[in-house]
């Protein structure tokens, strides 16, 4: 299965997305891969926000090597599941597909059963907005592989 996660300018939500799926697809044994991208080019080739890559780093997942780069038209058919992480990602998204695409478009929070539906942008908060981000990807996450992991089980 091929995973991208996508924010607004792939440099905060998505990288942090990226992390924790790749490290969780790691451990669960699974031979998926996992990207991230934003819907928005200003940041492209840059790397992750320096406070998301602390906050990342005091959960132990390493942004550093990641760069910045913007949806292409040809991600929606090299990947299963595109996951937004918010509405606005969502509709971006969704307007830019091509029709032969054949990706999933989802909200990431559409695979948990929590009461939120968006990751919020933390890039004009404090500190503690980046780790409340953490948490949140983390149980849509671990809710993404509950699913589509057992899914993949059954079918083996």
């Amino acid at each position: 299965m091929n995973i991208l996660c996508v924010c607004l300018g792939n440099i905060c939500r998505s990288p942090a997305a990226q992390a924790i799926f790749e490290d969780r697809i790691e451990k669960a044994g699974l031979n998926w891969t996992v990207d991230s991208a934003g819907t928005g080019a200003w940041h492209a080739g840059n790397p992750p926000d320096e406070r998301m890559i602390r906050a990342a780093a005091r959960r132990g997942y390493d942004l550093t090597p990641q760069r910045a780069r913007k949806v292409t038209g040809d991600d929606f058919s090299a990947f299963d599941h595109i996951l937004a992480m918010d509405q606005s990602n969502f509709d971006d998204l969704t307007a830019i597909a091509p029709a032969d695409g054949s990706a999933e478009i989802s909200l990431l929070l559409s695979h948990t059963h929590l009461d939120v539906s968006e990751v919020p942008d933390p890039y004009y908060g404090g500190e503690s907005g980046f780790d409340g981000v953490i948490n949140l990807i983390s149980k849509a996450v671990d809710g993404f592989l509950e699913t589509y992991a057992a899914s993949e089980d059954q079918r083996a």
